[in-house]
C-alpha cells in the first residue's frame, strides 16, 4: 500500500460543473412546483364544478360553456 486512502483521493467538482448542476436542480424545482400549481388549480376546478352540478341538478350531463349546442342541428348533405 501507499499510504493513501479513498478520501484522500477525492475528485473536486470544477466550478463551472458545480453552477451547472445546481441551474438544472433548481430549474428541476421550478418544473415541479408549476406542476404542483397546475394540479391544484384542475383540482379546486373540479371540486367548484361538481358543487355547481350539486347545487343546481338539472345542470347535471349538460356540457358546460358557450359552445353548447343550441338545439337540434341539421343533418349533413349527402
Amino acid at each position: 500500500m501507499n499510504g493513501t486512502s479513498d478520501t484522500d483521493t477525492e475528485m473536486f467538482i470544477l466550478p463551472e460543473l458545480q453552477l451547472a448542476q445546481f441551474h438544472q436542480r433548481e430549474r428541476e424545482l421550478i418544473a415541479e412546483a408549476e406542476q404542483y400549481r397546475l394540479l391544484a388549480a384542475a383540482r379546486r376546478h373540479r371540486r367548484r364544478r361538481g358543487a355547481d352540478a350539486d347545487a343546481n341538478p338539472e345542470a347535471r350531463g349538460r356540457p358546460a360553456g358557450t359552445l353548447a349546442g343550441r338545439g337540434r342541428v341539421a343533418a349533413p348533405a349527402r
